[in-house]
């Protein structure tokens, strides 16, 4: 009976992987995927165009072999792993062939059904079949099932008891290698090496912006916003536990209030860059510290539900035509005016790059002064158990209320930068989206995670700027990959770790030890 259970339960995985591949091959993108694989192979192949059918026969072998991979169960032993894997890989084979026979038929009947699915045109679904017609098929199934074993079987390698001792081994060698050499160094090095570190890595960010060209560092600007964002946010969903789904709002404040204290149009103001920053970042606090005192009593679903409203609403008002006259309605504001630096222009494409990294350190800085400091601790002990930390005297409503103070105060600076950076700010730039997307980074990076933040921005706003080819399904990727977090890592990447309150000294830890040995000694002597 258990036999018949986890056998059913690979023929439900085998049914669950074919149907990702068919709804790829639905929405065109086995041939976005041929494309990327293309160019992991230094093949350039034209926008639009379709590229050779090996690379379309790579994709296959890969997701097979994934496939065949995810196909057993780790506690089961060795044979049954390997007949979940073949059961899991033929029946992916089968439907995948079923489908593709489908495919051929449609594409021998010359049907035409572009006008409801426009992937199936006969070009995308020969090539999904290789080319090949009906032999495809029958190369298909063996494709899916032979690679699908080869996957489990490696997985059962990799995954045995020999390698994973041989990996805690390697690992262990590093780290006792590393704490030898580290032991090694003179006492100099081991206190002032970090500061060389960060010495480099600031020449580095100093040099780079010149040479990487504008495409380069509007994607470099992306990120960087991003992560103030998240840095900004986290103080508020990860620090003090409160979900966050209107920060898109606070950006907005920022933006808005640097378009119509720095623009021609539509008012004609022109206080000035900076003044216009700091403006912006106070009118974000102000709209915070308006949202905040009626909602503290608020927790998770309902909080998130009234913030997401108040994004909504700040939207809406942007976009109608009551204040057409002010904000410039669904048109924007355009021709914002760039910063300037003692009296000169400060506005290129690296200028900016070095205005955000200088931002990003500060805001790293900030964030690392609070997050170590009695109110860091408070908003923790908030997000661990708010009744506990009520009774142990911290005042909930003021240190929530200070959480998202401050986190909107993060918002309103992107904002600000942001709208001089693009010389254009307007509602679709302030949507839900944009809430969602900095909530996604700090899930896909870590919270309360520095490192997991500059991960989950790149991860999420600079690879998708990068890999222009999968812009149309970006959404698509979004969801798989917070799925896939979620199973895989659901602390993110780069998980944070507990926040260490005093510095122990290990030399005293050492004589105490000690002390206490010779105590035991003496009681068995006596």
């Amino acid at each position: 009976m258990n036999s018949e259970k986890y056998l059913r339960n690979s023929v439900q995985k085998g049914f669950i992987f074919s149907i990702v591949m068919i709804f790829m091959m639905m929405i065109g993108f086995h041939v976005v995927a041929a494309n990327l694989t293309s160019k992991l192979f230094g093949v350039q192949v034209l926008r639009g165009s379709i590229p050779e059918v090996v690379f379309m026969a790579y994709v296959h072998l890969f997701f097979a072999f994934i496939f065949g991979w995810g196909a057993s169960d780790k506690n089961r032993p060795s044979k049954q792993r390997v007949a979940q894997g073949l059961v899991t890989s033929v029946t992916t084979a089968a439907i995948i062939s079923l489908f593709s026979l489908l495919l051929v038929f449609l594409v021998e009947a010359q049907l035409d059904i572009r006008e409801y699915l426009t992937a199936f045109s006969a070009d995308y679904m020969r090539y999904f079949v290789l080319n090949l017609g009906r032999p495809g098929i029958i190369t298909l199934f063996g494709i899916y099932t032979v690679t699908g074993l080869v996957g489990t079987v490696t997985a059962l390698f990799v995954q045995s008891d020999r390698v994973q001792q041989a990996w805690n081994r390697a690992k262990t060698s590093v780290t006792l290698f590393w704490e030898n050499a580290n032991s090694k160094m003179p006492a100099w090095a081991q206190k002032y090496g970090k500061y060389v570190i960060y010495g480099g890595s600031i020449i580095v960010l100093l040099i780079l912006p010149v040479r990487w060209g504008s495409y380069l560092n509007f994607v470099t600007s992306v990120v960087g916003l991003y992560i103030i964002a998240g840095i900004g946010l986290n103080i508020m969903v990860g620090l003090s536990g409160q979900l966050m789904l209107g920060y898109a709002a606070f950006i907005a404040m920022g933006a808005y209030s640097m378009a119509l204290l720095n623009a021609p149009t539509p008012h004609g103001i022109m206080l000035g860059f900076w003044p216009s920053l700091l403006v912006g970042v106070v009118m974000a606090m102000i709209a915070a510290l308006i949202l905040g005192l009626p909602i503290m009593r608020l927790r998770g679903d309902y909080l998130a539900i009234v913030t997401l409203g108040f994004g909504e609403i700040i939207r809406i008002l942007l976009r109608s035509d009551l204040l057409v006259d002010f904000t410039g309605g669904p048109r924007g504001i355009h021709a914002i005016q760039g910063p300037t630096l003692f009296g000169r222009p400060f506005n290129s494409s690296s200028d900016f790059v070095y205005l955000i990294f200088f931002f990003i350190a500060l805001s790293i800085l900030i964030y690392q002064r609070l997050a170590n400091s009695r109110t860091g601790r408070a908003w923790l002990a908030i997000n661990e158990d708010s009744i506990a930390a009520q009774a142990t005297g911290v005042n909930l409503r003021g240190y929530k209320l200070l959480a998202l103070i401050i986190g909107a105060a993060f918002a309103g600076l992107v904002g600000g930068i942001a709208a001089s950076r693009n010389a254009f700010t307007g509602p679709n730039d302030h949507s839900l989206m944009v809430s969602i997307n900095v909530l996604s980074l700090l899930i896909v990076g870590g919270m309360n995670s520095i490192p997991g933040i500059f991960l989950g921005a790149f991860a999420l706003r600079g690879l998708p700027e990068i890999l222009r080819e999968v812009e149309t399904y970006r959404q698509l990727a979004f969801g798989v990959l917070l799925i896939v977090m979620m199973l895989v890592r659901p602390k993110g990447l780069w998980p944070s770790s507990r926040p260490i309150m005093e510095n122990i000294d290990k030399a005293k830890v050492k004589k105490a030890k000690e002390k206490v040995k010779k105590t035991k000694r003496k009681s068995k002597d006596g």
